[in-house]
Formats: C-alpha cells, structure tokens, sequence
C-alpha cells in the first residue's frame, strides 16, 4: 500500500521503438524511479540504430523485437496482448519520446480508482522545457466539454501517453491495424465513447513530450486520409452520416492547408483525397463490417 491509500495492482507500460536512441534511456531511467512500480514491455519495430543496445541495459524490460516496422497500432497490440496474458490491471501506453514524473503513475491509478466510468486517462503533456504545455496537447485540452471530479472530459486526447484500466481495453478491443501509423488513436477514442467510457485528462499528473512538430506535406497528406478513414469507421454517426461528413471533410482539410502548402500541392492533396474518399466506398461492404465489430 501507498501513499494516498493506493492498493498495488498491477500496471504494465507498454512502449513501441523504433530508432529511439535519442530519448529511450531517460523514458526507461524515468519509469524506473515510479513511485509506483510499474512492468515495462517494449515492442521493437527493428531499430537500427543503437536503440536496443539502450534497452538491453534494462534487464527487468520485457522485449519483444519484430522483424519490420508494424507502425503504431500493430505493435501495440502485441504489448497489449502479452499485458492482458500477464494479467495487468491497468495498461500505459507510452512514446518512447517521452519520460515521467516519479509520481505520474502514483496519479494517474489514484484517479482512475476514483474514476471507474473513465476509459482512457491522459497526464498533461509538457514541452521539453517543462515548463509550456505540448502545441497540440493543447487543443485538446482547450476541447473540454465538462469537468469530472477534476478530471478534464474530452472527446479525444492523443495517444502519447494513455492510462487505461483492462475492463475498457477488453470492452473496446485493440487498435484498428487498417490504420499504419496515423489516426489510430482517434479511432480507438471514437470506439472508448461508443462503448460508454468517457476520456479524461488530468492536471495531477504530468510528462514531457520531447518533439518538435514540423509542417511535411508527405505526413500531412498521409494524415488527412486517415483522419477520413476515422470518419468513415466512427460507430457514433451511422454510416450514411459517416459517409457524408467523411465527404466534406475531403475539402474541408484540402482547405486547412491552402495557407501552408503551394496551389500545385493543395491540388494534389485534393485529388488525393477525392481517390482515397471513393476507395473508401467501394470498400464499403469492409468498413460496415469493421464497425459492426466494434
């Protein structure tokens, strides 16, 4: 037993690498000081730098090291998988961009103890200053809708670091893998919503998210078809509901970059999104039965 009265139960961290070697050892140095003991199990998606080199300096880590890149969500499920097999009670999922507070952890279970009805818990996220909050950890901060027993309810909160109890991951299920590496984490907060958990963040906690955000057209394109695949697969609207605001969103973001990118690209982004929107349709047959799994 802890401070605050907090039983010890089982919490497993789940952190996906790939070429980390510049920020995994404080992440694995800053878990290890927990005030609240917490199992690590990394899943590598082939560094090639000197990240498992790093990693192998941390013997009590768990490591599960894949052949090729999954992008997020596959690997994810993997830690996810082998966590419920270990039987945790809570599951974090964590960047290996990242690093915590001794007592972040400590927070976060003492909330979600709380909090039942809450299936995803955010920390804030810090910039590398500690001292401002991240860019867009921000914006979603500034979405709240209401407050919980001071936790921020939120309709979305980016995935960086996630504290989520086993009964919301064994009602939701794990991350859609038609998504590679963006776009996921709303699809899976959609689904937290749709399954009656609420998603909050909480000002008693705290990370630092150590990123610097850079405009890339590539990313930005990749992006916005995935942030229109979240519409299509969002069970809260129904499909036709879906479908149409799927539609407007392929203008809507084509718009959004008109003020960062060249005509000639803005054009390219739109076709882009116009050939993915009717794809999309005719994989109709697909995505209705994906959400009907969710």
């Amino acid at each position: 037993m802890l401070k605050n009265h907090i039983p010890l139960k089982e919490v497993y961290t789940i952190i996906v690498t790939f070429n980390g070697q510049k920020w995994i050892r404080k992440c694995l140095e800053s878990l290890a000081h927990s005030t609240y003991p917490t199992k690590v199990i990394i899943i590598d998606n082939n560094s090639s730098d000197g990240t498992l080199q790093i990693i192998s300096e941390f013997p009590n880590v768990l490591l599960l090291k894949q052949e090729y890149n999954l992008g997020f969500g596959k690997a994810n499920n993997i830690g996810i998988q082998k966590a419920i097999e270990l039987q945790a009670i809570y599951i974090f999922l964590l960047n290996q961009d990242t690093f915590i507070y001794t007592n972040t952890i400590e927070s976060l279970i003492l909330e979600a103890e709380k909090n039942p009805e809450f299936g995803i818990i955010s920390p804030l996220h810090f910039s590398i200053d500690e001292k401002t909050l991240d860019n867009n950890f921000s914006t979603y901060l500034n979405r709240q809708i209401e407050s919980k027993n001071e936790i921020k309810v939120v309709p979305f909160v980016n995935a960086a670091a996630w504290f989520l109890p086993i009964q919301c991951v064994k009602k939701v299920g794990f991350f859609e893998e038609w998504f590679s590496h963006y776009g996921e984490d709303r699809n899976y907060c959609n689904r937290v919503l749709f399954h009656n958990f609420k998603i909050g963040i909480t000002e008693k906690s705290k990370i630092v998210h150590d990123r610097i955000i850079k405009r890339n057209f590539n990313k930005d394109k990749i992006q916005s078809k995935y942030s229109i695949l979240a519409t299509f697969l969002n069970v809260n609207q129904d499909l036709s509901t879906a479908s149409c605001l799927a539609f407007k969103q392929v203008f809507g973001l084509s718009k959004y970059f008109i003020t960062y990118y060249s005509f000639n690209k803005i054009i390219n982004l739109l076709l882009t999104l116009i050939s993915y929107y009717f794809e999309l349709i005719l994989n109709f047959k697909k995505i209705k039965q994906k959400r009907g799994n969710y």
